[in-house]
């Protein structure tokens, strides 16, 4: 059974790091591609940062410069990077992965900005 787990979240003040993993198990595909998103209360669920294995990445205009999304392949696990943070990257953020064409979402992590 394909499982993806986040971790990372957490409280942090603005100005300040984190950073989530996504580890990937439960399937010999390696995934692909791998993407972050975010959902903040009564919002929609919106792309953040997303890296395939050829190791293409696409951010949102919000984050650019400030998340680096990257993968370690030999532990099957995505990590974003998340600094200078702001009031408004409170959200619970979702790990989502195609692998061997079919979409996984993990359970989510909780990061809170605030001072």
């Amino acid at each position: 059974q394909v499982q993806l787990v986040e971790s990372g979240g957490g409280l942090v003040q603005p100005g300040g790091s984190l950073r989530l993993s996504c580890a990937a198990s439960g399937s010999t595909w390696r995934p692909n591609p791998v993407a972050w998103y975010r959902q903040a209360p009564g919002k929609d669920r919106d792309l953040v940062a997303r890296i395939t294995t050829g190791g293409s990445t696409t951010y949102a205009d919000s984050v650019k410069g400030r998340f680096t999304i990257s993968e370690d392949s030999a532990k099957s696990t995505v990590y974003l990077q998340m600094n200078s943070l702001k009031l408004e990257d409170t959200a619970v953020y979702y790990c989502y992965a195609v692998i061997s064409y079919q979409a996984y979402w993990g359970q989510g992590t909780q990061v809170t900005v605030s001072s």
